[in-house]
């Protein structure tokens, strides 16, 4: 996994994306952060870009495309699911069916934004510390198996 490419956040609450922003800033990350609102335009972005961002947060309860939705087509595309994405739920509240839903189509992870800023903070730190550290298989496109 290249850990400097983007960091992909779809996010339809703008302050939630200006709280991520900061949060990002103020931790001094290397990597772009780049916002969808909805994720049918973040599908299009994976889907056609040759760009393997490092992970995906994504909220669940989206416009057009649910995230759990938008999972489902991650994984059912071949291409994407090759690219070995880390892919994880960042929303507001956790209903114990949207994780059960999460886990059950192979989520890498549920978290809660928390309901203060240090919280969320924290949070985003020990997501970008796992993921830093973690290993995956390298995409090559069109590699035979």
């Amino acid at each position: 996994m290249n850990k400097r490419v983007p960091v992909v956040i779809i996010e339809d609450d703008l302050d939630d994306q200006y709280i991520l922003a900061k949060v990002f800033k103020e931790l001094e990350y290397e990597n772009e952060v780049i916002f969808f609102k909805d994720s049918v335009q973040a599908l299009e972005y994976l889907t056609d870009s040759d760009i393997e961002p490092f992970l995906v947060l994504s909220d669940i309860n989206m416009p057009k495309l649910s995230g759990i939705e938008l999972r489902e087509k991650i994984v059912n595309n071949e291409d994407l699911r090759l690219k070995s994405i880390p892919y994880l739920f960042f929303t507001t509240c956790a209903e114990q069916k949207d994780v059960i839903d999460a886990y059950s189509r192979s989520m890498q992870g549920f978290f809660v934004k928390g309901d203060n800023y240090t919280k969320l903070k924290n949070t985003i730190e020990k997501i970008v510390a796992y993921w830093q550290e973690c290993e995956s298989p390298k995409y090559i496109k069109n590699a035979q198996q």
